[in-house]
């Protein structure tokens, strides 16, 4: 059950990123999934980073605020697109 629920929270933090950042994302559903995903653990870990110094872990996109999956799924998506600019 965690799985499917990694990949839902997943598709929609990663559809919020998109809808966040301006112009138009060419990437399918299955990648915004990634996006969201690794947004995630993005987000996640720069939380417990910033509100938690002492404490450094990573865990599942479950367990961490989806403001901050969003949050990291911009970052990723940022990132994802200067990458794809260059080319």
């Amino acid at each position: 059950m965690g799985i499917i629920t990694m990949i839902v929270i997943g598709l929609i933090a990663g559809a919020i990123a998109r809808l966040l950042i301006p112009g138009r994302q060419h990437i399918g559903w299955l990648a915004t999934i990634v996006v969201g995903i690794v947004g995630s653990y993005v987000g996640g870990t720069l939380g417990s980073l910033v509100f938690a110094p002492h404490v450094f872990s990573v865990h599942p996109p479950v367990h961490h605020l989806f403001l901050g999956s969003i949050v990291g799924a911009v970052i990723v998506l940022l990132i994802f697109n200067m990458f794809r600019a260059r080319r």
